[in-house]
């Protein structure tokens, strides 16, 4: 039975069912990045303050991936994404509902937990059914998150010009609601027993290479997850700010965060691939030195073609990071056990997205401009290359002290 249901045709149809579900369940993530600027004028805030609404959405999406991971090792993906999605529905409707920036910032709290149910949640479950492909199995149900980012904006956009942020997020509040959560019951069904063992089994001998325990391991991967997210956030975040601040328009803004991210899900895909070939590790190393070396890029100042080709750069460089720490926890962990621990470790990415976003905004309110935060940036992705390439130091001490 094992020998079935890894890699099968089932697992791919499955996989292909999550990502579409992935797509419109990541919208809250998105969101409240391209209304920032609207929600600044609206409220007549700065723009750290208008940061908020995303600062509580990325709480909720962190607290999300902690919890829920936990609830999908017991229950199973369906129930957790049903309620997910019609909590990220209702937080949508009632923030264009309310009038004070404070209520709608905790409202945020619930599309990042909506959200979270389409990311860590689902990466795990999707990892089940794979053993072989494991790696671009994982990148692809990672990019859904990525495509949501790379795909709506630019509509949300074009709704807010006529008819305001309010009416953008009803509109998002249905197509939640329409789609997230029939769709979770088309996957009932779990892996059997004799599957996870057999996965157990691959990682036990995977584990012992590492000489780390699973909670050394993932202590190491939460800080390595903080400090490359904290730099990823910077151009995330506040690439529109950043392209009103250089007289582009929020419209340019938005383009460039469709292009940053589309790169990001091509990137995620080769280096998914790749991952089945060298490894979680190996691919996080590269990956973390690409982003940096990408994000200084950003300091450079140039037109609007000049931008958008450091924003289509700097997705590449960076989509396979985050599908990293989750293979990494897959090859080296139980896989009974990997909700509960993909989770914890993709919820300290997000804490790393949370504090980064919060902490750009205030670096340019201190200022006047963005350059502090790039170099805040860098500075904090070396701590991700740094532990990255200590593990590996491991692997390679231990491989090469094993007998012939």
């Amino acid at each position: 039975m094992s020998q079935t249901q890894h890699d099968t045709a089932y697992s791919w149809l499955r996989l292909a069912i999550s990502l579409a579900l992935s797509v419109v369940g990541s919208i809250g993530m998105w969101a409240s990045i391209v209304v920032l600027p609207a929600m600044e004028a609206d409220f007549g805030v700065s723009r750290a303050t208008a940061t908020v609404p995303y600062i509580f959405c990325m709480a909720g999406f962190a607290i999300g991936n902690f919890v829920l991971g936990r609830a999908v090792d017991r229950w199973g993906i369906t129930p957790v994404l049903a309620l997910a999605g019609l909590a990220e529905a209702i937080g949508f409707a009632a923030s264009a509902l309310l009038p004070s920036l404070g209520a709608v910032s905790v409202l945020h709290l619930l599309l990042g937990l909506g959200a979270a149910a389409s990311f860590a949640p689902l990466i795990a479950d999707s990892s089940q059914w794979f053993l072989r492909r494991r790696g671009i199995a994982v990148a692809i149900a990672a990019s859904g998150n990525y495509l949501a980012g790379a795909v709506w904006p630019t509509p949300i956009a074009w709704v807010m010009e006529d008819g305001g942020w309010q009416n953008a997020y009803l509109l998002l509040a249905v197509l939640v609601l329409v789609v997230t959560v029939p769709g979770a019951f088309l996957l009932r069904r779990r892996i059997d027993a004799g599957s996870t063992e057999r996965a157990t089994a691959a990682a036990a001998v995977k584990a012992s290479s590492i000489q780390l325990s699973p909670k050394a391991l993932q202590i190491l991967l939460a800080i390595a997850g903080i400090g490359c997210c904290t730099a990823m956030s910077m151009p995330q975040v506040h690439i529109v700010a950043l392209c009103i601040d250089r007289g582009f328009g929020a419209a340019a803004g938005a383009e460039m965060l469709s292009l940053m991210l589309a790169g990001g899900v091509l990137s995620r895909l080769c280096f998914g691939a790749l991952s089945d070939r060298l490894g979680g590790l190996m691919v996080l190393a590269i990956g973390g030195t690409l982003q940096m070396l990408a994000l200084s890029l950003f300091l450079v100042q140039g037109d609007q073609t000049a931008l958008s080709m450091i924003a289509l750069i700097f997705g590449l460089s960076q989509g396979g990071i985050v599908p990293a720490y989750a293979i990494i926890v897959r090859e080296y962990m139980p896989p009974k056990e990997a909700g509960r621990r993909v989770g914890i470790v993709i919820g300290s990415t997000i804490v790393g997205m949370a504090f980064g976003g919060w902490v750009s905004g205030w670096l340019y309110d201190l200022t006047g401009s963005y350059a502090a935060a790039i170099w805040n940036g860098i500075a904090f992705n070396l701590f991700n290359i740094v532990i990255a390439l200590g593990i590996l130091m491991r692997v390679t001490r231990t491989r090469d002290n094993q007998p012939a």
